[in-house]
């Protein structure tokens, strides 16, 4: 659902990579990237040393119910917010790692039933876009797709015990999460990527879902 246009005046083949080390492995890995490439003015810069938070990449998923023009979110804490003011329980897409040997599609229907109790037809998933999430300091790719559902009669709190997931639904109109993107409650790039491009693009999902137009 996207045309790419050519404006790169280089790509991956003008960087030359010296070495790639790994530095820290837990959970995570850091890499350090030593690196060379060219400059726009001509010439090479010189050897830098950049090290990569290598979280592996990921799958967001917008359950969208076009019948209502409304979307499901989940909300749960998140420890990285505490270092600032604000308040680390977060409104967000349902998302999830990669497993061993997973299929993007694969990813987005395990994640929606483990954080919604939804069942998602991956027939009927569409990829929307993917981007990185910060690349100055992280790998980590996110793959955003769309799914249709009645939203109807849902909520509850879900997610896995051992992973410690403490996951609230909840159903928003398409107005009232841009209204809540807007005043900064919805404050992670995830998800406000994917409610801009939802207000943009929805009528794109209606059609090819087949479905009837938008109220």
């Amino acid at each position: 659902m996207k045309v790419k246009n050519k404006i790169h005046q280089y790509d991956r083949c003008d960087v030359n990579l010296h070495e790639q080390r790994c530095r820290y492995q837990g959970f995570f890995r850091i890499d350090e990237y030593v690196v060379s490439h060219q400059l726009f003015n001509g010439g090479e810069s010189k050897v830098l040393s950049r090290e990569i938070f290598e979280r592996g990449d990921a799958v967001a998923v917008i359950p969208f119910d076009p019948q209502n023009n409304s979307i499901v979110v989940v909300e749960q804490f998140r420890a990285g917010v505490l270092r600032s003011a604000e308040n680390p329980w977060l409104i967000e897409f349902i998302a999830g790692m990669f497993g061993q040997d997973e299929a993007p599609e694969q990813v987005a229907v395990r994640e929606a039933k483990e954080e919604a109790n939804l069942n998602l037809s991956p027939e009927q998933l569409i990829h929307l876009t993917s981007y990185f999430s910060s690349p100055g300091g992280t790998s980590e790719q996110i793959h955003l797709f769309a799914a249709p559902i009645n939203s109807e009669n849902l909520g509850g709190v879900y997610g896995l015990d051992d992973e410690g997931e403490d996951i609230k639904v909840h159903v928003l109109t398409l107005t009232d999460a841009l209204a809540l993107v807007n005043d900064g409650t919805i404050n992670n790039a995830m998800t406000i990527i994917g409610i801009q491009w939802l207000a943009l693009n929805a009528q794109q999902l209606v059609n090819h879902w087949n479905i009837n137009d938008l109220n």
